[in-house]
């Protein structure tokens, strides 16, 4: 575990934790391996998408076995215990609630020149769920993206996720697909996945949009991917940055640090910001105090080695700048209700607030409502968490008639002179003459 404590104040510290960032977005090895594997699925279809899976998935799959059997996804639930049935039930209630609320509206209204404008709201066609699969089965991920596609109206979900090494996928997660109304589902993971739903392949069907978070390779194919297909967001290794005063748990924020590094990337990043140097070599006690006892352990301390990063501030002012530099993907305030107030107006980057000792990420990560999916690697500068809006596509209306048309003449005969468009501006001046 990482015992440098760095001081927010030193000059050079807020540039070099940018540094960091940035230097794990350009790793040149991983944009030539998704290149590679983006081009042979371009070409070859489905025999390099089961050539790819062979090799980082270890499954040797045919073409048909790709796809899961309709029939299987609906008697997965029967494969788990009650108690399991009831939670996946309990997120989703939880989930489509959140997002109800969030549902955009169609709306009309008259300009200053007396015509008809609005907006209309229409979900995309198809649309491709990513939910990854490998180290740790994400059932989570699969309520997360699929109820806001629901509850916008997309007519086509498909799913992919990597199979094991024998082409099976985790019970839970196909019991969460089957409890959620997705029927489409395809034994694909990683680059592969990506690449078979922005292209299209014999067995898997072209999507308009891809969603879901991933590592490092995943969000990389996203990048190079873009315009050839729409992506939500870039959702990578999770993030934590906890903000705590001196009046915090100890034990509670270490044990949130090690739960978002049990992931098992080995790319998630752990960060404690506080005003109290005392409380932050409590939780690295803790930390090193708990750690033994949790099944992901190795995995953790390896985390924990290379991606914790402690800070110490001088004011709740200089953490709130230090979380908006870092734009954590999620971030928990563990102070005193007077602090919680202006933090939350002053750190406007974070992907999820969680706030106060008694709100750990996990019930973000669970069943709280809004989505897990959210953004990393700094880019909650631009982007937000995943909502029933990124599944849908706006178009704006406009409807004028002979007199607003006269209204609005002046304006466009200026702008159609200033900006030597004359064609323009007479397509207007001929309906005006008639």
């Amino acid at each position: 575990m990482a015992g440098k404590i760095l001081n927010f104040d030193a000059p050079g510290v807020p540039a070099r934790l940018i540094k960091q960032r940035e230097k794990a977005l350009s790793d040149a090895t991983v944009a030539a391996t998704v290149r590679e594997v983006l081009e042979a699925v371009s070409r070859q279809g489905d025999k390099a998408v089961l050539r790819y899976t062979a090799k980082f998935d270890r499954a040797k799959l045919t073409a048909p076995a790709m796809r899961v059997d309709p029939e299987e996804l609906k008697a997965a639930p029967k494969t788990l215990t009650p108690a399991r049935r009831k939670a996946i039930r309990e997120s989703i209630a939880g989930v489509s609630e959140f997002h109800k609320r969030t549902l955009p509206k169609a709306w009309r209204a008259k300009n200053r020149h007396g015509a008809t404008v609005g907006e209309e709201f229409y979900p995309i066609e198809r649309v491709g769920l990513y939910i990854p699969g490998g180290q740790v089965p994400l059932v989570s991920t699969v309520i997360m993206s699929a109820i806001p596609a629901k509850l916008a109206g997309v007519p086509q979900m498909v799913v992919c996720t990597p199979p094991q090494a024998d082409g099976s996928i985790n019970p839970g997660l196909l019991a969460a697909l089957h409890y959620c109304g997705v029927k489409e589902v395809y034994k694909v993971g990683g680059i592969q996945a990506m690449a078979a739903m922005a292209f299209g392949t014999k067995t898997v069907p072209r999507v308009d949009k891809v969603y879901g978070p991933g590592n490092a390779y995943v969000m990389e194919a996203k990048r190079q991917l873009f315009g050839t297909v729409g992506v939500d967001l870039l959702p990578g290794p999770s993030e934590i940055l906890v903000v705590a005063d001196a009046s915090a748990n100890p034990a509670f924020i270490a044990s949130d640090l090690l739960a978002q590094a049990e992931h098992g990337t080995g790319k998630e990043k752990v960060y404690l910001v506080s005003t109290s140097e005392k409380l932050i070599e409590a939780v690295n006690a803790e930390m090193k105090k708990q750690t033994p006892s949790l099944s992901h352990a190795d995995k953790i301390q390896a985390v924990l080695k290379k991606h914790y990063i402690a800070i110490k501030v001088s004011s709740m002012e200089k953490a709130a700048e230090a979380a908006n530099l870092i734009a954590p993907e999620h971030l928990e305030l563990h102070v005193e209700p007077p602090k919680l107030r202006k933090l939350i107006k002053s750190i406007t980057t974070a992907g999820a607030m969680l706030l106060g000792g008694h709100t750990p990420t996990v019930l973000g990560d669970f069943v709280a409502g809004p989505s897990h999916t959210l953004p990393t690697d700094r880019t909650g500068r631009f982007f937000s968490g995943l909502q029933v809006w990124d599944f849908m596509r706006r178009t704006s209306i406009v409807n004028y008639d002979a007199r607003s048309c006269a209204k609005a003449w002046p304006t466009v005969e200026a702008f159609g002179e200033m900006e030597q468009l004359d064609a323009h501006s007479r397509s207007l001046k001929i309906r005006l003459e008639s």
